[in-house]
């Protein structure tokens, strides 16, 4: 069986998403804040070099909304990057699954989208994965679970934002703000409680930052090569992922009910994207029926 182009890059940016992760716990001794401020570093001279190179005015035109996405997604980052370093690589992980939920009730709060019955049932059902892993991992505190929930609200706010830049501003000026935000932000705060990387901490760092602009270089190659539908569940072999490394490089295991959690916090999301992909198909068919009749 030939795999298409999309599928291949989607594969390879969850794997280089999951080093990433892997690299992040590595560096426990560096503060959160610190390793976000060093992934955005990098991430701010590719992307303004790659804009440079291909001529495109780098300020955008909406850049109150603009700044937010960038806010959003730094708040967003940091605790995730906190999480990480703090509880087991794959509970982290689960957590961030939640951003897909929280981006569907900002889209009814903000861009006045609908939010259907079964949609909420496929929250609750998330949400109860959360309770189960919270109450049957120890290493898992209730301050872990709100950092984790903060977290994905953060990541679904700055998706929410995206969406409605999408018609005003180039994708690669969207990108671009996350680190033009997030630099001065936790540099700010590093600079008052700096933790100097020793020896291979520094190349730590650096492949932080390489893996993460790689990984969205191929998952925004992946979007251009195959319909969203067609890829963005592959993004869920993150889990896959995150249980292996966790087990390889740290020792990480878990009960049988931290695993349900999981399955049930990842089974509420994909089953909401799922709900909300049958959703638009069908009222994009009633469309075009009308059309034709």
């Amino acid at each position: 069986m030939q795999i298409s182009k999309g599928v291949k890059y989607m594969l390879l940016a969850t794997f280089l998403f999951a080093c990433m992760n892997v690299l992040v716990k590595w560096v426990t001794q560096i503060p959160a804040v610190e390793v976000v401020f060093f992934r955005s570093v990098i991430s701010l001279v590719l992307s303004y070099s790659i804009l440079k190179a291909k001529g495109i005015h780098i300020w955008g035109n909406n850049k109150p909304l603009l700044i937010a996405r960038g806010a959003s997604g730094a708040v967003g980052l940091v605790l995730y990057f906190v999480i990480i370093q703090q509880i087991p690589l794959a509970t982290a992980v689960t957590l961030q699954f939640l951003a897909p939920i929280v981006t569907a009730i900002l889209g009814v709060l903000i861009l006045g989208e609908r939010f259907r019955f079964w949609q909420g049932i496929f929250f609750v059902l998330s949400f109860c994965g959360i309770l189960i892993v919270n109450g049957f991992d120890a290493r898992v505190e209730i301050i872990h679970i709100l950092m984790g929930i903060m977290a994905a609200l953060g990541a679904g706010m700055a998706y929410t934002i995206i969406r409605k830049l999408k018609k005003s501003e180039h994708p690669l000026v969207i990108v671009m703000y996350f680190p033009l935000v997030t630099v001065p932000i936790t540099g700010a705060y590093s600079a008052w409680n700096w933790v100097m990387p020793q020896g291979i901490e520094w190349l730590t760092l650096l492949g932080i930052g390489l893996l993460t602009q790689f990984a969205q270089y191929f998952l925004t190659k992946s979007f251009q090569e195959e319909e969203i539908n067609k890829v963005a569940s592959l993004k869920y072999l993150n889990i896959i992922y995150a249980l292996c490394f966790g087990y390889i490089f740290f020792g990480e295991t878990f009960n049988i009910y931290t695993y349900l959690g999981m399955m049930l916090v990842v089974g509420g999301v994909i089953l909401n994207i799922w709900y909300k992909q049958k959703i638009s198909k069908a009222e994009k068919e009633m469309v075009s029926l009308k059309h034709t009749a």
